[in-house]
């Protein structure tokens, strides 16, 4: 991942509740990408996703030509040879992220607008005797002054609101998982 984001900076980090075996990775994604964004998170999460969605309306945040493929290349471009690209396709029906590859322990998906180019990248990481403990890792690229100032704006709600809501959410779907 550090070799094709080298430009970019890590935002976050976060250690997920979901701990498994290798051959558990794909639940592990499934988790992350079948949220409801606007409707299976806290009631202030799905706020502020409406209103994020309305701002960007108005403001034309989110306009198609500003996004991957448009604004800024797809990362797919830059994977090492060993390592095969996705088709670029939705990372889920939910996310507005788009895949850049999919491994055995690593998924990663971007996504870009006016203000940012950002990786969400997903990795299994090794504890020993077999186990795995899931990691989310933000890495952003703004877009000139504005896309720092909006980092620099979202980023209390991010991590008072909407990791702590996404971490309760992929915690009960993978306690859910019936091992």
């Amino acid at each position: 991942m550090h070799e094709i984001t080298r430009d970019f900076r890590l935002e976050d980090v976060w250690a997920l509740p979901a701990q498994g075996r290798l051959e558990e990775f794909p639940r592990l994604v499934e988790a992350i990408s079948t949220g409801d964004p606007e409707g299976a998170s806290s009631g202030a999460a799905a706020a502020l996703m409406r209103i994020r969605l309305k701002l960007g309306a108005v403001l034309g945040l989110d306009d198609p030509h500003s996004g991957v493929g448009e604004r800024v290349s797809s990362l797919r471009g830059r994977l090492p040879a060993d390592v095969p690209a996705a088709t670029g396709g939705p990372a889920s029906r939910s996310l507005a992220f788009r895949e850049v590859y999919r491994l055995q322990d690593e998924w990663a998906t971007e996504i870009a607008n006016r203000t940012v180019h950002a990786v969400m990248h997903v990795g299994w990481v090794p504890l020993g005797d077999g186990r795995y403990r899931g990691q989310l890792a933000i890495l952003v690229k703004p877009n000139g002054l504005a896309g720092q100032a909006y980092m620099a704006a979202i980023r209390p709600f991010r991590h008072v609101i909407v990791y702590p809501s996404l971490m309760r959410r992929i915690e009960r779907v993978w306690s859910a998982r019936g091992d």
